[in-house]
């Protein structure tokens, strides 16, 4: 596959992916209010989930073509996964005296998301 078609599978997988990240939020908003990040750690956990199971399919065996790496890997995940918010949202928590929010974000954003993407990766390992 050639460079230029790639960059337009990347960019057509970020595209989907930012949509999704914007839809996600609008809704955990609505559920939840925007007194928690939950919409970023949502995004965190299903993007590791998703990511484990890619690149377990990627590395043990042929569910999945090569070819949807840069569509689902960077692309789509690129864009809906998103630590540079995950690091403002846990900047604000601190910065507004929410000691005890922030660092149950960065533990829940962390642990989970590492839960996650083993999970993801070892579910396609046994569907092998």
């Amino acid at each position: 596959m050639s460079y230029g078609i790639t960059l337009l599978i990347v960019a057509f997988g970020g595209a989907v992916g930012a949509m999704s990240r914007f839809q996600i939020t609008n809704w955990f908003v609505q559920w939840f209010g925007n007194s928690f990040p939950y919409a970023t750690l949502a995004v965190n956990i299903g993007g590791s989930f998703i990511m484990g199971a890619l690149m377990s399919a990627l590395t043990h065996g042929s569910l999945i073509s090569p070819h949807w790496r840069p569509l689902i890997g960077v692309g789509f995940l690129g864009a809906l996964t998103t630590f540079s918010t995950f690091s403002f949202d846990t900047l604000v928590l601190f910065t507004q005296g929410e000691w005890l929010k922030a660092a149950l974000n960065i533990i829940a954003n962390v642990l989970l998301c590492l839960f996650a993407v083993a999970i993801g990766y070892q579910l396609l390992i046994k569907a092998q």
